[in-house]
C-alpha cells in the first residue's frame, strides 16, 4: 500500500512513514493510492469475531508489508484490552430501526480512544525499532487531547504537546488533559478557538525547519493512522445488524467537527460496508452542512455551544473527501485549499457535489433542539445522551421522511454514533433533563486532581519557542 497527498506534490510514502510524517510536505493529507475491499465471505465471518480480531482484519491491508502480522495483532489486542465493555463499541437499541453505538468505553470516555490507543502503540513500536524520538503536537476541541495524552503518557520515545482553546472545553475535558502527571506531557491553553489551535499546528507542520528540528509528528485526524482505526466500528456495527448476511443497507448519523469520524465511515463504505447514507450532523457551526447542501465552504465565526467538540469552522478531513468529489484532481484540490487559506472560502461546484450526493447529507441542529433531544430521549427511554450524540440523534430524525419523522419511526436501520459519555458534559445534560450524570468510579476524584498547563497567546513564534525549550527530540 502506497499513500499519496491530496495536493499531489509530496512524495509517495508507505504506512510507517505516513504515520510519522502526519501532514504531507505539500500541506496536503495522505490517502491510500487504492482502496482495499473486504470480500463477501470475509465480511460474513466478521460477525462472529471479537472486536480486536475484526480491527486487525480491517486495518491490515493499509499497513501490510510494514509490520509483521503477529506484531500488529499484538498491538491491537493491547489497545482494546483496557476498554470497559467487551464489545468495545456496543450497539444499544432505542427504538425500532434506531440504535446508538457507544464509543465511550475507553479510558477517557470518548470515541477518540478507539483510534488513539492503537496510534500510541504504533508510534512506540516504530520509533523503538528505528531508535528514534519524536515530538507529537496536536490541537483539540476537547476529546482528542485527553485521548492522545492517555495514549502517549510516559512513552519513552515521544514528547506530546496538546493545544486547547482556553475556556472552550468542558471542565471534565480540560481536567482529563491537565491533571495527567507525566514528564513527557505538556498542556497549552491558547487564547483563541479550536480553529486557531489547528491553524497553529498546521503552520508548524508547514515550517520545514521547525518541523525537522524538533522531529514533529501529529495525532490529529490529519494523520491517516488516526482515521484508519475509526473505520472499524462501522464494520462491526454493520456485522452486528446482520447487514452482511441479508445485504440490508444501514444509515449512520455522525456528530461531526473535524470530519475525521464521518470520513472513517466513508473508508468503511469504500471497503464494502453497505452504508446507504452518512449523515453529517452539525451544530450551530454548520460549514459542513452548507458545503454539502449548496457548495458554500466559507469560514464563519466559531460559536461556543453545548457541544464544544464540534465548534469548528475549518474541518481538515474534508480535504480528503474533496479529492474524490473533484475526481482525483490533486491540482484543483491544491488550488481550492490555497484559496481557502487566502480568503477563508471556496465553492464546490454542482458537478463535484453530485459525485457523492447519494452518500452524504448534512443537517444543522441548533442549541434548543440539542437540549430538547436529550430531554425527550431520556423521557421516552431512560437513556442519557451527551450533547454531541444528541446532535447526531436529532439529525437522524430530521432526515427521515415526513411520515416517519416521529420518534423511532425510521424505515432504514440507523446507527447514531455516541461519541462521548454524558458525564463529560454534566452541565448540559442536567440543564436539558434535570439529571446530572456522575463520572465513572475510576474518574470519581477528577475534580480534586491538580491541574498543570500553560496559557499562551495565539502566536506561532511563541508556541514554537515553548516547544523547542521543552522537547527532548530536538
Amino acid at each position: 500500500m502506497r499513500y499519496v497527498s491530496t495536493r499531489g506534490e509530496a512524495a509517495e510514502l508507505e504506512f510507517e512513514d505516513v504515520l510519522l510524517e502526519g501532514l504531507a510536505r505539500d500541506g496536503g493529507l495522505y490517502v491510500p493510492d487504492a482502496w482495499p475491499t473486504l470480500g463477501e465471505a470475509r465480511r460474513r465471518e466478521l460477525a462472529t469475531r471479537p472486536y480486536a480480531r475484526v480491527a486487525a482484519e480491517v486495518m491490515w491491508p493499509f499497513l501490510s508489508g510494514n509490520l509483521e502480522r503477529a506484531t500488529f495483532e499484538g498491538i491491537v489486542d493491547a489497545a482494546y484490552a483496557g476498554f470497559r465493555h467487551e464489545a468495545v463499541a456496543p450497539l444499544v437499541q432505542l427504538a425500532p430501526n434506531l440504535w446508538v453505538m457507544e464509543l465511550f468505553h475507553g479510558p477517557t470516555l470518548a470515541f477518540k480512544d478507539v483510534a488513539m490507543q492503537v496510534l500510541g502503540r504504533l508510534f512506540d513500536h516504530v520509533l523503538a525499532a528505528r531508535g528514534d524520538r519524536m515530538t507529537i503536537v496536536g490541537a483539540t476541541s476537547g476529546d482528542t487531547g485527553s485521548a492522545a495524552i492517555e495514549a502517549f503518557r510516559d512513552r519513552e520515545n515521544c514528547d506530546i504537546f496538546i493545544l486547547h482553546p482556553r475556556g472552550r472545553t468542558s471542565d471534565v475535558q480540560r481536567k482529563q488533559m491537565t491533571t495527567v502527571n507525566a514528564a513527557n506531557v505538556h498542556n497549552v491553553a491558547i487564547e483563541g478557538t479550536f480553529d486557531d489551535c489547528q491553524d497553529l499546528v498546521k503552520a508548524m507542520f508547514n515550517d520545514a525547519a521547525f518541523r525537522d528540528g524538533v522531529r514533529m509528528s501529529g495525532v490529529n485526524s490529519i494523520n491517516w493512522a488516526r482515521v484508519m482505526p475509526q473505520s472499524v466500528y462501522y464494520v462491526t456495527a454493520a456485522a452486528q445488524l446482520g447487514c452482511f448476511t441479508d445485504r440490508r443497507p444501514v444509515r449512520f448519523s455522525v456528530p461531526t467537527g473535524n470530519f475525521g469520524d464521518v470520513y472513517a465511515g466513508y473508508i468503511a463504505a469504500r471497503m464494502g460496508v453497505p452504508a446507504s447514507r452518512l449523515v453529517v450532523a452539525s451544530n450551530r457551526n454548520d460549514i459542513l452542512t452548507r458545503v454539502l447542501r449548496d457548495g458554500d465552504h466559507s469560514r464563519g465565526e466559531v460559536h461556543a455551544t453545548v457541544s464544544p467538540s464540534m465548534d469548528i469552522q475549518s474541518s481538515s478531513n474534508f480535504e480528503r473527501l474533496l479529492l474524490d468529489m473533484e475526481a482525483g484532481d490533486t491540482a484543483k484540490v491544491a488550488r481550492l485549499m490555497k484559496q481557502w487559506k487566502q480568503t477563508g472560502a471556496f465553492t464546490v461546484d454542482a458537478t463535484a457535489r453530485a459525485r457523492l450526493a447519494g452518500r452524504f447529507t448534512g443537517h444543522r441542529v441548533d442549541e434548543e433542539k440539542t437540549l430538547d433531544t436529550i430531554r425527550s430521549v431520556y423521557a421516552d427511554t431512560g437513556y442519557l445522551l451527551d450533547p454531541h450524540t444528541a446532535v447526531g440523534h436529532a439529525a437522524a430524525l430530521a432526515e427521515a421522511a415526513p411520515e416517519h419523522a416521529e420518534f423511532g419511526g425510521i424505515a432504514l436501520p440507523t446507527v447514531v454514533l455516541a461519541t462521548a459519555h454524558p458525564a463529560k458534559f454534566p452541565d448540559a445534560v442536567e440543564k436539558a433533563c434535570g439529571v446530572r450524570p456522575p463520572l465513572p468510579g475510576f474518574l470519581a476524584d477528577l475534580y480534586e486532581r491538580e491541574e498543570r498547563f500553560d496559557t499562551l497567546e495565539n502566536e506561532l513564534s511563541v508556541v514554537q519557542a515553548y516547544i523547542r525549550e521543552r522537547t527532548r527530540a530536538a
